[in-house]
Parts: structure tokens; C-alpha cells; sequence
């Protein structure tokens, strides 16, 4: 009988923070691998198959970053990425990489375990409301929320978990301000502190990745100081 895939492969190569994040981990039900070293974390994946891959920075053997970018080019899996240095530089190239989110040692096990669960939620979708629609389309952008999937002018548009949730949230908002407060309680689960720049850092993305303009945007807007607006009539249906 084959077995099944783990909830979590952890790439950490501390031994004692490993053995103890799977064994909280696992005490509130989520069943973890931990692979020690990068230079084997992309062979694992592709045997595991795990639903959210836990990737420290510093490994021996390939980089948190580029197993990271690695493990973009193959899929959606979430990625949440620990990394013992708190700067927005360190932050904005794992995000840049690929990654979901990131928590920060040393791991407040609670913290941790309300992230990984809120990406696991995400991964597999919740159900939309009966009173809100499944799909929306704004002239040639289509963003399905039972799918996850984001189409534009006809092309899928390949974004990370909590790229999708951010465009899904301005979605459903377009064409009204959603404060930088509402973003990060619902993309990140947390409050804004006034500092992270790691919302801007998905927002960045996501113009690239929708064709917008990164100096003067027009389809996803920065209002300094308050929020973003995604603007509802800039997604014409020619390219």
C-alpha cells in the first residue's frame, strides 16, 4: 500500500530546531519530513509529493533560494521560509524567489503552526459563499476562485498561493481602496506593523507577472500611505 504524502517536508539542517518543529508540528496533526540538506531537498520533493515545503535559508549543499526558485518552476506547492535574519532585504529575495510567506527565528511555534495551517487552507481552496461568484472577469482578466486559476487575454498566468489570494482580493474589491491593514489580514493572517514590505514585494510581482507597469501602473495602483486599488476598467480585452 503506498503511503501517503507527508503534509510538510522541513529543509532545515539545525538538528534540534528540526526534531523539535516536527514534533510540534506533528502534535497538532500534521504529519512532517525533515530532509537536512539542500542539495537533496528537490529529490526529495519529487518523491514525498508534500502539500507545503518548510525551507530554511542557510543549508548545506544548495541555498534555501535557489532550492526555492527550483521548486517554483515545478508547481504552486507552498512555501514558507524561515530565515534568522530580520531585514526586508533577506525578506523581499525569498519572496522574489518564489515564497509564500516566511517567519523569522527564533520560531514562535504558534506563529508557525497559524501559518502553515493558513497556507494549507489556501492550497486547497475554501468555498466560496453562496452569495459571492466563483469566477471574475474584468475585461480579459478572468480569476477563478474554485480553480485558482488566473487567466489573461486568454493566457494562464502561473502566481504563488498568496499571489493568487492578493489578486483575489483586489479582485473582489476592484475599483475600491483595500487598505494596507486588510491586505495583510487576509493574505498573512497578521496585522500590518508599519514596516514589512513584503506585501509591495507580491504587488510588484503581480504587475509583472499581469503586464502592468512597474513606474506608472494602471491596472493595479499604489495609494501611499492607504492602500491598493485595482482599477476595474484597465483590463481591456487586447493585449
Amino acid at each position: 500500500m503506498t503511503e501517503a504524502a507527508p503534509d510538510i517536508l522541513l529543509v532545515e539542517d539545525d538538528r534540534r530546531l528540526a526534531d523539535l518543529t516536527a514534533k510540534y508540528l506533528g502534535q497538532n496533526g500534521l504529519r512532517v519530513v525533515v530532509e537536512p540538506r539542500g542539495d537533496r531537498a528537490i529529490e526529495r520533493f519529487d518523491a514525498l509529493g508534500p502539500k507545503l515545503v518548510l525551507l530554511d535559508l542557510m543549508l548545506p549543499g544548495r541555498d534555501g533560494i535557489s532550492v526555492c526558485r527550483e521548486l517554483r518552476r515545478r508547481g504552486n506547492v507552498p512555501i514558507l521560509m524561515l530565515t534568522a535574519l530580520d531585514t526586508d532585504l533577506e525578506q523581499v529575495i525569498g519572496l522574489e524567489a518564489g515564497a509564500d510567506d516566511y517567519v523569522i527565528k527564533p520560531v514562535d511555534p504558534i506563529v508557525l503552526l497559524a501559518r502553515v495551517r493558513a497556507l494549507l487552507r489556501r492550497a486547497v481552496g475554501a468555498t466560496a459563499r453562496d452569495d459571492e461568484p466563483n469566477e471574475i472577469r474584468l475585461g480579459s482578466l478572468r480569476v477563478s476562485e474554485r480553480s485558482r486559476e488566473v487567466w489573461l487575454a486568454g493566457r494562464q498566468v502561473e502566481l504563488t498561493t498568496q499571489e493568487f489570494e492578493l489578486l483575489n482580493l483586489l479582485a473582489r474589491r476592484a475599483g475600491r481602496l483595500v487598505s494596507r491593514d486588510d491586505v495583510f489580514r487576509s493574505v498573512r493572517g497578521i496585522d500590518y506593523n508599519g514596516i514589512d514590505r513584503s506585501i509591495d514585494v507580491r504587488i510588484s510581482k503581480l504587475r509583472r507577472k499581469l503586464g502592468d507597469s512597474g513606474e506608472h501602473p494602471t491596472r493595479i495602483k499604489t495609494v501611499w500611505g492607504k492602500g491598493y486599488l485595482l482599477v476595474p476598467d484597465a483590463w481591456d480585452e487586447q493585449e
